[in-house]
């Protein structure tokens, strides 16, 4: 990633790297957040839920920060880039986790349901890939892995701003990666299928067509993250890594 950098550890791919994860305090956040740290990085937990955040920063310890940052704000996202180089620094690894969704039939679905999950989901994920840049071209390079969705990849019924932001997210990976790559900069994007966290525990997995049999457990979206933040995947990018137990199989 970063040429004058020694090798890393086998076991610690990541061993001296900084790593920036929005929407870190929990969830599917707080477990990209774990497996980046465990693999040597430093890593800043980036959230609106600022006692949440901070618990984990301290509980990570001295290769952790928490930010408050609301993605959709872009002198947060100064604020918060600064403040990655300023304790540890450098920013190496971005990862755009923070996301909504909401939903209504097409008739019912509101411009405020539309203009909220897009500004969100989409508008922030772009503030975070074109703040970090200017830092990771000084650097020599960097690895930005954008988490979309399978909604990325499939329409959803009742789920119109979610689509859309997902596959923006997809289309937005791919103009990144295309204009980026030669500065040494590697965008790609990770479409989770259903994964069991506290937003999903009403959904019956049963009815789900999962061909691994079994909802995600957010430890299996956190390795495919792993992949992409790490030198393992050097040669990849602009590539959708679909980590749905084979859900969109048959699609």
């Amino acid at each position: 990633m970063t040429p004058h950098r020694a090798l890393p550890a086998p076991d610690r791919p990541l061993e001296g790297r900084v790593a920036l994860v929005t929407g870190g305090a929990r969830g599917l956040g707080e477990a990209y957040v774990r497996a980046l740290h465990t693999a040597g990085a430093a890593v800043v937990v980036a959230d609106l839920l600022d006692d949440e955040g901070a618990a984990l920063a301290a509980d990570l310890g001295a290769r952790a920060r928490y930010v408050h940052l609301d993605v959709t704000d872009e002198a947060g996202w100064e604020t918060a880039v600064a403040a990655s180089v300023e304790a540890f620094g450098g920013l190496d690894v971005l990862v755009n986790n923070a996301g909504i969704a909401n939903s209504a039939p097409i008739e019912h679905y509101t411009t405020a349901k539309w203009d909220a999950v897009i500004a969100v989901n989409l508008t922030g994920t772009f503030l975070g890939c074109r703040t970090v840049v200017p830092v990771m071209r000084a650097a020599g390079g960097g690895s930005i892995v954008n988490v979309s969705s399978v909604e990325g990849l499939r329409g959803g019924e009742r789920l119109h701003g979610y689509v859309a932001s997902k596959f923006g997210v997809r289309g937005l990976t791919k103009s990144l990666a295309v204009e980026l790559g030669r500065s040494g900069i590697r965008v790609n994007s990770v479409h989770p299928g259903l994964v069991r966290t506290e937003m999903t525990t009403r959904i019956d997995v049963e009815a789900v067509p999962i061909p691994i049999g079994r909802a995600a457990v957010p430890g299996d979206v956190a390795g495919a993250v792993l992949f992409l933040a790490s030198d393992a995947s050097a040669y990849l990018t602009g590539t959708e890594l679909v980590v749905d137990g084979g859900l969109t199989a048959g699609v």
